[in-house]
């Protein structure tokens, strides 16, 4: 996104459409952005979330087949997340096939088909989003976290309870993938009854391609 700040919207979408022989018009690509309001403005006064729309669209100038974006919405406020989205989403309806990089476990349920996931370099999974949940042998996630820095009861002891198939902890906390919270949640809080042990933290989510990443590396995403 490191365009000329002194050229127009305009200016430096003609700018990059004079690179390619065929492709959309420039009030097409305008358009396609959101951005026809912004034309005569420098590029060095739009937002984050319109510099990146500008990038985009200067991507598209060529009408491409593929499209390579690296952490396309990186520092973006979560409006100006979506209206990318949104381009991108068009992009593909179109035809058009897309090769996304993101930290974001959400933006990559929301725009890929396939889903690889890297830690330190090497592909440790890949597949639909549907299937890498799948993978937990769960849907759902218990979260807790005792009172007074109380340790927690043993692995074994958790994974005995109904329904629970995985066991991690998750900075401070306890993760535990179950299958129905009605019945693990219950039993739980009786075992931790038994132990004499307060919850200070108590939690429940559907699983998420996130609970993927931090079960297959041990570490959050934003350790890196």
């Amino acid at each position: 996104t490191q365009l000329a700040e002194r050229l127009t919207v305009q200016e430096t979408l003609r700018l990059f459409r004079s690179f390619y022989e065929r492709g959309p018009s420039v009030e097409e690509l305008l358009a396609t952005v959101q951005l026809v309001e912004k034309r005569g403005s420098w590029v060095g006064r739009l937002s984050g979330g319109q510099k990146q729309r500008l990038a985009v669209a200067c991507g598209l100038a060529g009408d491409p087949d593929l499209l390579f974006l690296d952490e396309p919405t990186t520092g973006l406020d979560p409006q100006s997340r979506r209206a990318l989205w949104d381009v991108i989403l068009d992009f593909r309806r179109r035809g058009g096939t897309v090769l996304l990089t993101t930290h974001y476990m959400e933006e990559a349920a929301r725009l890929c088909d396939r889903v690889a996931i890297m830690d330190r370099g090497r592909i440790i999974a890949q597949g639909t989003p549907a299937e890498l949940v799948a993978s937990l042998g769960a849907e759902h996630v218990v979260e807790f976290a005792l009172a007074d820095g109380a340790p927690p009861p043993p692995v074994g002891e958790l994974l005995a309870l109904p329904g629970v198939t995985g066991v991690r902890a998750v900075g401070g906390q306890v993760a535990l993938t179950v299958r129905e919270v009605h019945t693990a949640v219950p039993a739980l809080l009786e075992l931790l009854g038994r132990r004499g042990a307060a919850l200070a933290a108590l939690g429940t989510h559907h699983a998420t391609l996130e609970d993927v990443f931090v079960a297959l590396t041990g570490r959050h995403l934003r350790d890196g």
